[in-house]
């Protein structure tokens, strides 16, 4: 309950703060108030209990955030806030806080030492109401909390530096200090006091400075790796031969309405740890690393809440040291309290918030296990890299992440002080709360997941499967683009189906199997060395079949190979077809009088009119062809063990139908002989 929370002892580090036992503290401006205590100095001296607390361990730094340094000291967000906004001076390792860097061509790399030695506490007899020497400092109302323990010991950050160079990443240089700096606690120093290193790590040494930030007395400094590895092995002596020159690393206080019920009361401890906590949870998550549209929106949250934080901190630190319990300053404080739980700020909104965004991440996770074989983007930078290192790229792009949040708006104009008096506007609606929107998105990535797991094996300069959140407001939910050489080319691909057997009797093949003649007349001379022949192709490398298909359904397959590419179509004949030059007219698949499937090894494309459809689906040898004329239909299929539509196209054929096929000079093609039953 909220009372029992008020006299929870609450611990804090220290920060180089000179804490003592007895000492009284202010949580409400985090200030120690020295030269006032509970017990005379004899009682405090003879009622202490003391028990030895040994332990040493070091760390390596590589965060420059904030956020991390205060983890590396232990501050807590209370503590931190009071920090940030000037009210507590820290001395000793605690600087290590206010330690930036100044350039972004600056490698930064860090070595935390820290190590703890004896543990000082007040005893129980002390803390009895009883046992209060001075009862009448309590009345006074400058304390929230009393000192009760303290764990003593040494911190020590050394800060190591380099510049980059034009030839060398921030990044590279981070690697090779981190892995120098891990050997420091196993450098040996020689008999003549230089250290003991290769050649390499030599060479590599001499290149960074060093800056000391601890709770040890030195004489010097230490700026170069020698010295600071020289200081580092003589941290342990420097705490004196009985760790008398340990200093305060932890305290624990002890809320004064614990001893007695008229101390003022610190009324609320605003804590932002757990929601930091999901913050950073969030941010850690595979949704969140790789949709940044999301991770923005928390970092967003984050940073009000924090700023909400500060600016009401700063007013209880105002307000709060003038209370002294009752009358019209407690309803001041009260009106404090109830203005900021009446505000968006207040517990039941933040969670609210949370627990819809805990939706929509648990929504993008179960979109990602669908999503086999392919490979997050966090960014539209991230993706110009990969499209353009692939000759095609299919891309699945969330276009609802970047949805407006009136919540955080509301946020910010609160603490600018211009929000709206207006509170009656609709939440608008969420993709993953909408049933059909989410159903339509989950079908997409379960079909594009099972499409890039087809083609696995598929050389990524080739083809490769990406993910990412982009608003798009023709598409509610997702979108499947479709990038060639780099180049997005269609927003509007449709993946192929679930591969499904085409089943069709094998009597109904054979019945409706075709026997196909190339025709010479019309072979372009790259493909047939024949002369005087007026119907051929004089530019393109096509060639036309002898037999046209007038009527009924007819099938035919046939096989091809090699690196390039070759044209499966069928087109009318005559004039309708061209044959000198190399324009559309005389183009499968570029008029409107033919019809083609493109196979290369990346996939397909469906042409006609000069209008192009791509085809996803994994290369296949065998390519099975059923026109049913009468019925305008024209469909290719994949064929292996079982049979998978590719494409078909519909539309009403007014001329006979003559197979026609052309092929670069990389490639061979084959027409397979009709097969019979029993064959």
């Amino acid at each position: 309950t909220e009372s029992e929370l008020l006299i929870l002892p609450l611990l804090m580090v220290a920060l180089g703060r000179p804490f003592d036992l007895g000492m009284f503290y202010d949580c409400r401006s985090d200030t120690l108030i020295p030269g006032m205590t509970l017990w005379d100095k004899e009682k405090l001296d003879r009622d202490m209990s003391e028990r030895p607390k040994p332990n040493t361990e070091f760390r390596i730094v590589t965060s420059e955030s904030i956020s991390d340094k205060s983890s590396s000291l232990g501050v807590e967000a209370s503590l931190k806030a009071s920090f940030l906004c000037g009210l507590v001076e820290v001395e000793g390792s605690a600087k290590y806080l206010n330690n930036n860097k100044t350039s972004t061509k600056q490698a930064r790399v860090t070595l935390q030492y820290k190590t703890t030695t004896v543990f000082k506490t007040l005893s129980m007899n002390q803390l009895g109401t009883g046992n209060l020497t001075h009862c009448e400092v309590l009345d006074k109302g400058l304390a929230t909390h009393v000192v009760t323990a303290i764990l003593y010991g040494a911190q020590a950050f050394f800060v190591f530096d380099q510049e980059s160079s034009e030839e060398e990443s921030v990044q590279d240089i981070q690697g090779n200090l981190k892995i120098m700096i891990k050997k420091i606690p196993l450098i040996s120093i020689e008999g003549s006091g230089s250290l003991k290193l290769e050649d390499q790590d030599r060479e590599k040494e001499n290149k960074f400075s060093c800056t000391f930030h601890g709770d040890f007395r030195l004489e010097k400094s230490p700026t170069t790796f020698d010295e600071a590895v020289k200081v580092y092995q003589d941290l342990p002596r420097l705490l004196g031969p009985n760790k008398e020159k340990a200093v305060p690393v932890t305290v624990y206080l002890l809320p004064l309405i614990a001893l007695d019920s008229k101390a003022s009361k610190l009324v609320r401890q605003i804590s932002l740890r757990l929601l930091e906590m999901w913050c950073n949870d969030v941010l850690n998550s595979p949704a969140g690393q790789n949709f940044s549209q999301l991770s923005k929106k928390i970092k967003t949250f984050k940073a009000l809440c924090s700023e909400f934080k500060l600016k009401l901190q700063g007013t209880l630190s105002q307000k709060l040291p003038s209370i002294r319990g009752g009358g019209e300053e407690e309803a001041a404080l009260a009106e404090v309290l109830k203005k900021a739980a009446e505000s968006p700020f207040s517990g039941d909104r933040l969670k609210q918030w949370m627990e819809e965004k805990n939706k929509e991440v648990n929504t993008i996770k179960t979109l990602m296990k669908l999503m086999k074989n392919t490979t997050m983007v966090p960014s539209e930078n991230a993706l110009t890299d990969q499209v353009c290192d692939s000759e095609n790229a299919l891309v699945i792009v969330l276009t609802s992440l970047d949805s407006t949040e009136p919540f955080l708006l509301e946020l910010d104009q609160y603490l600018k002080g211009t929000q709206s008096d207006s509170t009656d506007a609709p939440e608008p609606s969420r993709w993953y709360s909408s049933k059909d929107v989410f159903d339509l998105v989950k079908r997409k990535a379960k079909r594009f997941g099972d499409f890039a797991e087809a083609n696995k094996d598929k050389d990524k300069k080739i083809l490769r499967f990406l993910a990412l959140g982009l608003a798009d407001k023709n598409h509610e939910g997702s979108a499947v683009y479709l990038y060639e050489d780099g180049f997005r080319v269609d927003d509007y691909f449709e993946l192929p189906s679930k591969p499904k057997p085409v089943t069709v009797k094998e009597d109904s093949i054979t019945d409706n199997s075709c026997h196909l003649t190339l025709d010479p007349d019309t072979a372009n001379p790259s493909l047939v060395l024949l002369e005087g022949q007026q119907g051929r192709f004089d530019s393109m490398t096509q060639v036309l079949c002898s037999e046209g298909q007038f009527g009924g359904a007819s099938y035919w397959e046939v096989e091809w190979r090699g690196g390039g590419w070759v044209d499966i179509a069928v087109t009318y004949r005559g004039k309708s077809i061209g044959r000198k030059g190399g324009g559309k007219p005389c183009l499968l698949g570029r008029n409107e009088n033919s019809w083609r499937l493109r196979c290369t090894q990346a996939g397909y494309a469906a042409w006609h009119d000069n209008r192009k459809t791509t085809v996803a689906a994994p290369p296949c040898p065998r390519i099975g062809v059923y026109l049913e004329r009468q019925k305008g239909a024209l469909s290719f299929y994949s064929v292996s063990d079982s049979m998978m539509l590719l494409h078909t196209f519909r539309c009403p054929f007014t001329q006979p139908l003559y197979p026609a096929f052309r092929l670069d000079l990389d490639s061979t093609l084959l027409i397979c002989p009709r097969e019979t039953p029993g064959s």
